[in-house]
């Protein structure tokens, strides 16, 4: 794949949030106060997933020195990738998500959705990009760290913890 092909998607999908971000300052509605709480702590939680990464593959991705966090050449499956498989591609469709619910309002729910949809699409070319780079290796780690459901990454975590404590 051409180079400039591999960042169409998550460039549209980056377009979109930026007009959705703007658009929050023109169109809001009232809504549900509860949902906007909601929203600021998934906002919080983009930042934890869209900035975390830079540390850990930075720290323990093989980086070859001088070089940026993203050439990597060992596969880190610990920390925040022991959750998810890719936390950066899953900061952008939270944010999203954060925006829609602060917000409440048709056209930023709409301009988020289409975001959303571009990045997901964009998320599974990576992982065909991690079985490229990674071969069979992380065949295996796509078995064990869900994609993007960080939430069943902890819970896998906290349950392989148990285990271990068992043993």
């Amino acid at each position: 794949m051409k180079q400039w092909k591999k960042y169409i998607l998550s460039s549209v999908a980056g377009f979109f949030s930026l007009a959705q971000f703007t658009f929050i300052f023109f169109f809001s509605n009232e809504g549900f106060q509860i949902l906007r709480y909601f929203g600021w702590i998934i906002w919080v939680i983009s930042l934890v997933f869209g900035w975390m990464p830079i540390f850990v593959l930075g720290r323990k991705g093989g980086v070859p020195k001088g070089k940026s966090y993203v050439h990597t050449t060992v596969l880190v499956e610990t920390g925040i990738y022991a959750i998810v498989r890719h936390p950066q591609y899953l900061a952008l469709p939270l944010l999203n998500l954060a925006l829609i619910l602060i917000a409440q309002h048709w056209i930023i729910a709409i301009i988020g959705v289409v975001a959303i949809v571009l990045m997901y699409i964009d998320i599974l070319n990576a992982d065909q990009e991690g079985i490229d780079k990674f071969g069979n290796e992380y065949k295996r780690y796509m078995r064990t760290v869900p994609r993007t459901n960080f939430l069943l990454g902890i819970i896998r975590i906290m349950g392989y913890k148990k285990k271990a404590r068992k043993c």
